[in-house]
């Protein structure tokens, strides 16, 4: 990755936001904002003294222009849009298994929850 890391949009979801809003505010630029559909995992890891939850959202598909103008709420980092194969494969281990985990939760219409790497229940969503 020539000195360069690989970081998936995150930022915090205030106690007002839902997820889904949350993203919105991360990535910006497109005239009618981010087109997320839905979520489609929910990860929670106990941390030494903290817990951290990190929501999986999916878009509708963008086109290469619409990928072009989007901004990260960081305005020193670089948005790069990968094909999702090449994306898994330069993420940590971690991340790639949840970014699959997701994939697979909207392949089959579900909501997955996965606690301390665990995979605690499936619920089903509405068709999109």
């Amino acid at each position: 990755m020539s000195g360069r890391m690989l970081v998936l949009p995150a930022g915090a979801v205030e106690h007002d936001q839902s997820p889904e809003e949350a993203a919105q505010a991360v990535l910006t630029g497109l005239p009618d904002g981010l087109p997320v559909r839905r979520r489609v995992a929910v990860d929670q890891v106990q941390m030494w003294r903290r817990k951290v939850i990190t929501h999986i959202v999916v878009t509708a598909p963008l086109t290469r222009g619409q990928a072009e103008t989007l901004t990260y709420r960081d305005p020193r980092a670089e948005v790069r849009v990968l094909p999702t194969v090449q994306a898994v494969a330069a993420l940590p281990e971690r991340a790639g298994a949840r970014a699959l985990l997701g994939l697979q939760a909207l392949a089959i219409g579900a909501l997955v929850y996965v606690r301390d790497g665990e995979i605690q229940r499936l619920e089903s969503v509405p068709p999109l």
